[in-house]
Parts: structure tokens; C-alpha cells; sequence
């Protein structure tokens, strides 16, 4: 069989960096097939996707991937730590890929890997200089970064690599690859664009950051500069229907709600909260009425501000400690959103190469096959309701149970 690329994705909208991303990587590890393991309708820096999961499954298949599988919400809107973790033991688990493929600001393999391998094996000096900065109430990242600076007496460039957020994903994807001694091999391409959270426009390119502003914002004019054809043709359609949401704003009342109504304790329970939290919380929902002063009055120095909108996202979808404990210890199904030609011929060759791995391309006969991995039942179920609450964001027409009724993007 010919080489298979896996990748990984967001592609919150598919643009021109995303087409440039997919064509090198297929130069680059010669594979004439690919697959992308993408994000749902919620993402892993605390936010929405700008239109549905299938919306970019469509743009992506229209570009070029062959098969598209969600990476269940469990891992999407996780840490960057268990969100590259389920991706690769996802792609892993295929038996078929030979090559993942990621950007990074700093594309130098070696120097990506040896960090890698300190934060995997974590070396006894290198912990205790990590629990001495966690133990001074510094951000885990932060801590991390601190520690990794004195372990190495290299404070200029490890600094400026973990100020990069596809370095940091880059870094997380070759420790999960150490972590189930997956024979994946890796290519790194090196970003040209403008940075992850950049609103710059480098000639026709601009980050998916920056697309979404100019949507919030009624600039369309410029969009079919920065996105294929297709991908711009498939936006505007969404926008034009009333089912593009560009940030997690279009929830803010039903997390104030949420927080008003639970309790302390309920509160606690929710994943990443901890050191008191749950009181800051709690008071912050009876005096606010929207997100912007909500994360303002929740701020704090242990707290980076996209983990605080992670955990407004897990208040929304009522994602729990437990359900990401049990994500860590689960194997994901290939939950199939669409596929072309090539993409079917994966499916069948996936089939073969691990019989047991449970694929769905229906929710329904899924859950009809009585299957007996309660874990997977909460991942979907978690897929399942994130998909219902997303669409109550929409202006226009907002319907349920679509993971029921959708169709797969053939």
C-alpha cells in the first residue's frame, strides 16, 4: 500500500495555509492518500467552531483529504497535552499511517524532540525544579516553561518555543508518539504565516485567528483572498444561512446560567478546576451578564486565560473531571465524518488492518450494537449533546440530534 499521511486539525475555517500544509506534507512523505483527524464543533483553546463539523469535513474533502474522522470533543477542547494525546493514539490505532504531519514555528526536528523527551521521561532534577515553580502559584505552562529554562541553562530558546502554540502541540504530539511507541513517522513544517492568534495578513494567508475576526467583524471582502474557492464558497453559504459562530460569546448566557444554577461543588467537579476556583466562579456568575467581564473577574495568576475559557466550555457541556479521566484511558472509535473514493478504500484497508477497532458511520447502529465499552459511551454521548448545544448558537434554523439525522460528506 501506498504511504498514508494522518494530520491533525482544527481547520476552523480550511484556508490557503491549510491547502499549502496538506500539498508539502503529501510532497514531502510521498503519500498518495490522507487522512485528517479534526475537531468537532468546539475547540481546544475554549472557543466554538466557526461552522459545523461537517461544514469542514466538506472543505476539507473538497481540498484534497481523503478521509475525515472527528477527534471526539473529550480530546478537542482538553489540554494541549490530551488533545495531541488522542489524536495520535487515534491515528495510531489505524494500523495504516505511516506519516502525521504538524506545523511549528520552529521546525527543527532535534530540537522539538529533545524537549519532548525531557517532558515524557521527566528527569528527577528537572520535577523538582518543576514542583518548586508550580509550588510559587505560577500557570502550569508557565511553571513548565520556568523549569525547563534551569534544567537546560537555556533560557533565550527554550522561551521563545514555548511562546508558540504550535511548537507546544508539536512538542505534545512527539511525546504521545514516545508514549505508545507508535512507528508513525513525523514531518514538521515550518509555519510561513503569520502567527496562531496573529491578525496580520502575509500576502494571501492569514491564521484561522484572524479569519474569524474579520467575520465577527462584516469584513468579507477579503476572505476569497485567503481560503480555496470552495472553502470560501461553503463560509459563505453558513454565514448567508445564519450558522457561522465565531466565538463562544453566542453562549454566554447559558454559562451564566449554568454557573448560577449549579452548585459550589458541582462547580468543583467541572475538569481543570481547582485551588478554590469554584468560589471565584460561583461569585462571578451572580454579578456578570456577559463573558468578557466574567473572565475578568475569574482572572488569575494560576490561570492562563485560554485554560478560564476552556472551563466555561466544560460549564456549557458539563464536562467533568471523570470524563476526562476516562478519555486518558480510552482508545477512541474512528467516528467517520466523510470520505471520497480514496477515502473509502482507507476505510476498508483500516477495517483490515485492526477488525476490532469500532468504526462509526452511523450514531444510531452504533449505539443499536449494544456496544459493551461504557467509555466509548461517554465519549459519544459527550459528542452527541456538544452537537446539540452548538447549534442553539446559530441565528438561523437550529436543529437537534443532527449526529443522528446529518449524512456523511461523501
Amino acid at each position: 500500500m501506498a504511504n498514508v499521511l494522518g494530520i491533525i486539525a482544527e481547520y476552523n475555517p480550511f484556508h490557503n495555509g491549510h491547502i499549502y500544509h496538506l500539498e508539502k506534507s503529501k510532497k514531502d512523505t510521498g503519500s498518495d492518500y490522507s487522512i485528517a483527524v479534526i475537531s468537532g464543533n468546539f475547540t481546544q483553546r475554549g472557543s466554538t467552531s466557526l461552522v459545523d463539523k461537517w461544514e469542514k469535513t466538506r472543505m476539507a474533502i473538497a481540498n484534497g483529504v481523503d478521509l475525515v474522522i472527528e477527534l471526539p470533543t473529550l480530546y478537542s477542547i482538553s489540554s494541549a497535552e490530551n488533545f495531541a494525546d488522542g489524536a495520535i493514539k487515534l491515528l495510531d490505532s489505524l494500523k495504516i499511517v505511516d506519516f502525521v504531519s504538524f506545523g511549528a514555528e520552529t521546525p527543527n526536528q532535534a530540537v522539538l524532540e529533545h524537549l519532548a523527551d525531557i517532558l515524557y521521561h521527566e528527569p528527577k532534577e528537572y520535577k523538582a525544579l518543576l514542583s518548586i515553580e508550580l509550588d510559587k502559584g505560577l500557570p502550569f505552562p508557565k511553571a513548565r516553561e520556568n523549569a525547563l529554562m534551569m534544567y537546560l541553562n537555556d533560557q533565550k530558546n527554550v522561551k521563545k518555543i514555548l511562546s508558540s502554540p504550535n511548537n507546544i502541540l508539536a512538542i505534545e504530539y512527539l511525546k504521545a508518539i514516545k508514549k505508545y511507541n507508535s512507528t508513525i513517522k513525523t514531518n514538521i513544517i515550518g509555519r510561513f504565516e503569520s502567527d496562531y492568534n496573529s491578525n496580520k495578513i502575509t500576502g494571501n494567508i492569514a491564521s484561522s485567528t484572524a479569519i474569524r475576526n474579520m467575520i465577527k467583524n462584516s469584513a468579507f471582502g477579503v476572505l476569497p483572498k485567503l481560503m480555496p474557492p470552495s472553502s470560501a464558497t461553503i463560509l459563505a453559504k453558513n454565514i448567508k444561512q445564519g450558522h457561522a459562530i465565531p466565538d463562544l460569546s453566542a453562549f454566554e448566557k447559558e454559562i451564566i446560567y449554568n454557573l448560577r444554577k449549579m452548585t459550589v461543588a458541582e462547580i468543583k467537579d467541572l475538569a481543570d478546576v481547582g485551588e478554590g476556583l469554584e468560589f471565584s466562579l460561583k461569585e462571578a456568575a451572580s454579578s456578570c451578564n456577559n463573558l468578557v467581564d466574567l473572565l475578568n473577574n475569574i482572572k488569575s495568576k494560576r490561570y492562563t486565560q485560554t485554560r478560564l475559557q476552556r472551563i466555561l466550555l466544560y460549564t456549557l457541556l458539563g464536562i467533568t473531571k471523570k470524563d476526562m479521566e476516562i478519555s486518558k484511558k480510552t482508545i477512541p472509535y474512528v467516528r467517520v465524518l466523510g470520505f471520497n473514493k480514496n477515502g473509502k478504500y482507507l476505510l476498508s484497508e483500516i477495517s483490515k488492518a485492526n477488525p476490532k477497532l469500532p468504526i462509526i458511520t452511523s450514531v444510531k447502529k452504533f449505539i443499536d450494537s449494544k456496544n459493551k465499552n461504557r467509555n466509548l459511551d461517554v465519549l459519544l454521548s459527550k459528542d452527541i449533546f456538544a452537537t446539540n448545544v452548538y447549534t442553539i448558537g446559530y441565528d438561523g434554523e437550529s436543529l437537534g440530534n443532527l449526529d443522528f439525522t446529518h449524512k456523511l460528506i461523501i
